[in-house]
Formats: structure tokens, C-alpha cells, sequence
């Protein structure tokens, strides 16, 4: 490992073992594409959904630490993807809440989380809203003290089985990023529904469609027409950990590598005895120790209090440089592989798979190199 403290390195090896041991054989028992509730619960027992956020059990968490955070997502993808992304999506579903919600609403969703008996989800994407977050379409009515919601959401953690959303609503028309608010919305709230998507790697997502659903004064995360901001917040905490699970992916793929190239026998001679191989392998253990230095050099910046800016700005390129670098290790891995890894249920096939993702959710590749020249030219005015 790279720049870890003594403490962090020993933290590390007990999530690891917890990864191994408990949660990848709960992952085993389960059906892909839904929660997995009894794996969400194991990791609530074992305090790994209260790392999340920090905090005294059997109290409601305090606050996030971006580097631990890296550290959990990395080591559990190593081991299993499906367990890694069951954390993730419960950690970015209910920061918001954490982050920004009154006290009584992290009373009534917060406690439930870290103990995983409440699956939490971030609804934020809409059919003709991805990468253009501000343009959101689904709007909050009026209603009284209150509002109702009308409108559909889509490619959703976690939908529609969460327990609790946080979603991003238009408050005000024609207002851009500074027209939205976030709720805390109950899964089982009147007029909510949903269902499953089938897509390439099989986790849990799916579609919302809200006809009136009621959300009141108290469901408010942060401020009226302020969610944007509340969005941003949780973005800037969890897109270096993106960079993590990437990083843990690639280290998978590279450590399985290194395995078969050194029993596999070509010629007579084992694969790592040929000099473009090695060097492929050298390449590639580069370019993963320079995604982990951006993940954790983010983190650190994050948990140090660095400016918004800068933190911003790390953070887009700790989650495109890693999960750029981690499809490219990965494909490169099946090369070396050939077509062994190409059988189903081959961990490389599986890791193929679940790579892909982590370039296009919560920010496209395209959309941080846009985050990174807007805050290189914003820092650069602000030195003039």
C-alpha cells in the first residue's frame, strides 16, 4: 500500500478479512440486481456502515471522512464487487440526509442505515437529466405547508426496493441548478413507484415515478432551492471514493494476473519469462499506483479541509483518472488471460463487467474534465 498510516494499514487488514469471511459468502447467497438485505445487516453488525459516516454506536453518525471511506470501498472491491457497491450505494443514498437534513429526519433514517436495516438510494438522474444535473425535470408542486412531487426518475440505486430517497426536485421553474431542493422521500410513500433495470453489471437500479407523492416542510434537505448545493456536497465526498472502488478493481485484476502469467506456460516457458508481458505488467502496476496516490491525495485534501475548489477539483481527477486507468488494467488483464477469462464467471469476466460503470455514474468522464478546466480557470482568476 501507498502513504498509509500504521493505523490505516491495520484497518485495512480487518475489512479485508470481514470481506472475505463474511460479507463475499452473503453476496454468494443472494440474487443479483436486488439489495441484499441480510448482507446490508452483516455489515451494519459489523460497524462497517457506521465507518461510513463516524460516530458512537447505537448513536446517530456525525459526520464522513473521505480517506476511510477510500480505504473500505478499495478493499471490499478487491474482494467482491457486489458488497462493495451494497455499501456504497447506502452511503451516498443517506449522506445527503446526514449532511443536510434536520434533526429529526436523521433521527428517523439515520440509526436504521448504519445498522443496514434501512436501505437508502440518491435519486438525482432523470430520462433527459445525466450529465446535466440542473436540468432537472421532475418538479415540486405546492402543496399547502408542503409539496407533491410529479415526475420520474431513472437509473436510481438501489430503486425501487430503498426504504428512503433523497431526491433532487424542481421547486422553482426556469431557475437552473438554483432551482432545485432536496427531500427525504419513504419508499412506501403514496403515489411512489418503480421498477428494476437490466443492465451490464447486475446491481441494484431502477426507474421511480412519483404521481403526487406528499413530502412536508421537515422532508427538506439544506435550503429551499438550495439542493444543487446539497448534491454537490455529496458528490465532492464520494467521486474519489468511485476512484477507490476502481482502484480496488484494478488491484484484483492485476494480483490475478500476476498469478497466471507466472503458472502459465507457453512455449515451454511460463508467460512472465517473455519481456513485453513484464513490461505490460510494469506499465500497468504504474499507472495503478498513480490512481491510488490521486485517490488518496483527494481524501486527504477532503478530510484536511482544503477550499471547495480545490477539493472540487481533486476529487474530478482522482474519479477519472482511476476509473479511466482501472478499464484499461482490467482489458488489458483479460489480453494477458486470453480466452479463460472470458467464460462466465471467470473473476476477470465479473470485473470486466462491473468496470465500465464507474466512468459514466455520478459524473461522466467527459463532464470532470469540464469540472477540471472550469476550476483551473476559476483558481486562475482568482490569482489575477
Amino acid at each position: 500500500m501507498t502513504t498509509l498510516r500504521p493505523e490505516e494499514a491495520a484497518y485495512i487488514s480487518r475489512v479485508r478479512e470481514l470481506a472475505v469471511d463474511v460479507l463475499r459468502p452473503l453476496t454468494e447467497e443472494c440474487c443479483e440486481a436486488r439489495v441484499n438485505r441480510p448482507l446490508l445487516r452483516a455489515m451494519g453488525d459489523h460497524g462497517l456502515l457506521r465507518d461510513l459516516f463516524g460516530g458512537e454506536a447505537d448513536s446517530p453518525p456525525t459526520d464522513a471522512a473521505a480517506m476511510r471511506l477510500c480505504l473500505l470501498r478499495e478493499t471490499i472491491a478487491s474482494v467482491s464487487t457486489e458488497a462493495e457497491t451494497a455499501l456504497a450505494l447506502q452511503g451516498l443514498g443517506s449522506y445527503p440526509i446526514l449532511q443536510s437534513g434536520q434533526p429529526e429526519t436523521i433521527d428517523r433514517w439515520m440509526t436504521g442505515v448504519v445498522r443496514g436495516h434501512t436501505v437508502a438510494a440518491f435519486a438525482l438522474t432523470e430520462p433527459r437529466a445525466g450529465s446535466d444535473a440542473a436540468a432537472l425535470d421532475l418538479r415540486a408542486e405546492a402543496d399547502g405547508d408542503g409539496w407533491r412531487l410529479y415526475g420520474d426518475k431513472i437509473w436510481i440505486s438501489n430503486a425501487p426496493e430503498a426504504d428512503v430517497y433523497t431526491v433532487f426536485a424542481r421547486t422553482t421553474a426556469d431557475a437552473g441548478a438554483r432551482g432545485v431542493t432536496a427531500f427525504a422521500v419513504a419508499g412506501d410513500a403514496e403515489g411512489l413507484s418503480g421498477s428494476h433495470l437490466d443492465l451490464l453489471a447486475p446491481h441494484p437500479i431502477g426507474r421511480l415515478r412519483f404521481e403526487g407523492v406528499r413530502v412536508e416542510p421537515q422532508d427538506v434537505l439544506g435550503e429551499l432551492d438550495g439542493g444543487f448545493k446539497v448534491a454537490m456536497r455529496t458528490l465532492d465526498l464520494f467521486r474519489p471514493s468511485v476512484g477507490a472502488f476502481a482502484v480496488g478493481m484494478a488491484q484484483s485484476a492485476l494480483d490475478l494476473t500476476l498469478d497466471h502469467v507466472s503458472r502459465r506456460h507457453v512455449h515451454g516457458a511460463p508467460l512472465a519469462t517473455l519481456q513485453s508481458v513484464n513490461h505490460t505488467l510494469a506499465n500497468l502496476a504504474t499507472q495503478l499506483r498513480a490512481a491510488r496516490l490521486l485517490v488518496y491525495s483527494a481524501a486527504r485534501m477532503y478530510d484536511d479541509g482544503a477550499s471547495r475548489s480545490d477539493i472540487t477539483m481533486a476529487a474530478a481527477m482522482a474519479k477519472l483518472f482511476a476509473t479511466e486507468t482501472a478499464q484499461v488494467i482490467v482489458d488489458q488483464c483479460v489480453q494477458l488471460h486470453g480466452a479463460y477469462a472470458l467464460e462466465r464467471g471467470h473473476p476477470l469476466e465479473h470485473l470486466y463487467r462491473d468496470v465500465r460503470a464507474p466512468r459514466i455514474y455520478e459524473g461522466a468522464s467527459e463532464v470532470q474534465r469540464s469540472i477540471i478546466a472550469r476550476e483551473l480557470f476559476r483558481q486562475l482568476g482568482n490569482a489575477s
